[in-house]
């Protein structure tokens, strides 16, 4: 079974900053303590305002568990006025 990596990049609106990444830190304690997390880490870019998910859960089953808890739930209703763009992906390592 090959491992699933989801990469989300979300970026403030002006002014929001701040907020946006204490919402953001909220999600890794109990996103790391889900059964299914290898690793779920939060990188800040040199981009003000940028802020990156990089995240390898065990499968599919895992990452879909994940987006269905309440702490999930409660972080996207909270980013909503909080986030000018988001883009996510689901990726699997190329091996060569």
């Amino acid at each position: 079974m090959t491992n699933l990596v989801n990469n989300a990049i979300l970026k403030a609106k002006a002014g929001h900053e701040e907020q946006l990444k204490a919402e953001l830190v909220k999600m890794l304690e109990p996103s790391r303590n889900e059964s299914g997390c290898i690793q779920y880490t939060l990188h800040e870019s040199i981009e003000p305002g940028v802020f990156v998910f990089y995240e390898i859960w065990e499968d599919e089953a895992a990452l879909e568990f994940h987006m269905n808890t309440p702490h999930f739930k409660s972080y996207r209703e909270n980013i909503a006025s909080l986030v000018d763009s988001r883009e996510a992906f689901r990726l699997h390592k190329v091996e060569q």
